[in-house]
């Protein structure tokens, strides 16, 4: 089957699920139908592949992602630095991270609910979807660093004020965090666009927008994360895709597991044998 045809079962499912979510708002039906329906994968989504040497990799390793957030953070619009650092820091997808709107952040519990995507139809225009499965619908943890560029991108978009940064009735709990200027989402390829343009200018490694989101999944294994906490942070249903993502860690990783067996077999320190252990605690 074509890799089209896939993608117009995906968009028939999601319209589907947004008809019986509607249902549920009238109180027609208790439970979508829909989140227990999985569309079959393509047999190359089941194959994992050792990336091999030359081939194209579709994520940045640490020192990348310093500098391309640096070149942002100087030479593009704060709004820019702070909507690649939510693409880097959170995993989230970009049609996830386009719809947002401050009522999603929880400053005070440092959380990031995602539930809904942007979409755009050429007959309706931009539209606010809610997510197409249940792993999809979460709410994520923020560290403090995102939490500050958040409140710092509202307060600009409030004139400097932050009085209702924490506040429920905050008038503007429903703005989009990124916009135009007229208050309308930004376009769909908005983030494609600018990111293709950062590394052309900058002659950077070339990542797509999705391979930021391989990039954080890839430097959580890095820091220990284990495959089930990657997966409920980036809204996977199916643990497969974890696992795909999971063999192509950055080398970092896999230089870092011979450096620690080389450490641990050069270590003076002999292994105490269970009856020597129990002797000792006698003693």
């Amino acid at each position: 089957m074509a890799e089209d045809e896939f993608k117009t079962i995906d968009n028939y499912k999601m319209y589907a699920s947004q008809v019986f979510e509607f249902a549920i708002e009238k109180e027609i039906i208790t439970k979508n139908p829909m989140d227990g329906v999985k569309i079959p994968k393509r047999e190359d989504q089941f194959i994992v592949v050792q990336s091999k040497e030359g081939e194209k990799r579709n994520f940045w390793e640490k020192a990348e992602i310093k500098k391309f957030l640096e070149i942002v953070k100087t030479n593009y619009p704060f709004s820019d630095y702070c909507m690649f650092h939510l693409f880097i820091y959170t995993g989230a997808r970009k049609g996830e991270v386009l719809a947002l709107n401050r009522n999603d952040i929880d400053f005070k519990n440092k959380t990031l609910r995602l539930n809904k995507t942007l979409y755009y139809d050429k007959d309706n225009g931009y539209m606010f979807l809610t997510s197409k499965t249940f792993a999809s619908r979460r709410l994520i943890s923020l560290d403090d660093t995102t939490l500050g560029l958040l409140r710092k991108l509202i307060a600009g978009q409030n004139n400097g004020n932050v009085t209702h940064i924490h506040l429920k009735d905050d008038p503007n709990k429903d703005k989009l965090l990124f916009s135009r200027f007229d208050g309308h989402p930004l376009r769909i390829a908005y983030p494609n666009d600018k990111l293709d343009e950062i590394i052309r200018i900058y002659n950077l490694h070339s990542i797509t927008v999705h391979g930021l989101r391989h990039t954080h999944a890839s430097l959580l294994f890095e820091a220990g994360a284990t495959i089930k906490e990657v997966q409920e942070r980036l809204g996977h249903s199916d643990i497969k895709m974890t696992m795909n993502i999971y063999t192509h860690v950055t080398k970092t990783v896999k230089e870092l597991t011979a450096s620690r067996f080389e450490k641990f077999m050069e270590s003076n320190d002999e292994v105490t044998e269970p009856e020597d252990a129990l002797h000792e605690q006698n003693k």
